[in-house]
């Protein structure tokens, strides 16, 4: 009865592998905090359908394209919870930059249940992570 072992290292083995899976990165994760140089200009939002979000967020003094993102992912987490959801999907974000000014153009969904994919948001400690980092929420 040599399967038996093999069947459990086998699983053992995806078990472990599963942890690996599950812990997608997401587009801000990369940020140490707000840049000392940073001057947030202001959030833009428009409800584009129910649960669907569009941000355009406006800063100076980022660092680089991460800084505007993880601008807007701060800001979709707290309009997540103004609307009384928890949590929030990010679905696409382009960023440009020009003569120091730095605009992420950023859509998400928002939803009262963890939604399904990667790049998923709890808004909740979203929200408590960017105010400990120093960016604004909205």
């Amino acid at each position: 009865m040599q399967s038996a072992p093999f069947v459990i290292t086998t699983s053992l083995a995806l078990m472990g592998l599963a942890g690996c899976v599950t812990a997608a990165s997401q587009p801000a994760d990369a940020v140490l905090g707000a840049p000392e140089t940073a001057v947030y200009r202001g959030v833009q939002t428009r409800l584009l359908e129910d649960d669907l979000v569009h941000f355009i967020v406006t800063m100076q003094g980022a660092r680089d394209a991460q800084d505007p993102i993880a601008y807007s992912r701060c800001a979709a987490a707290q309009y997540a919870l103004i609307r009384g959801f928890g949590f929030a999907r990010h679905v696409r974000t382009n960023v440009t930059e020009q003569g120091g000014l730095w605009r992420a153009d950023a859509v998400y969904t928002v939803s009262p249940a963890l939604p399904r994919g990667f790049h998923t948001i709890d808004a909740e400690v979203t929200v408590a992570d960017c105010t400990e980092q120093g960016i604004p929420t909205v």
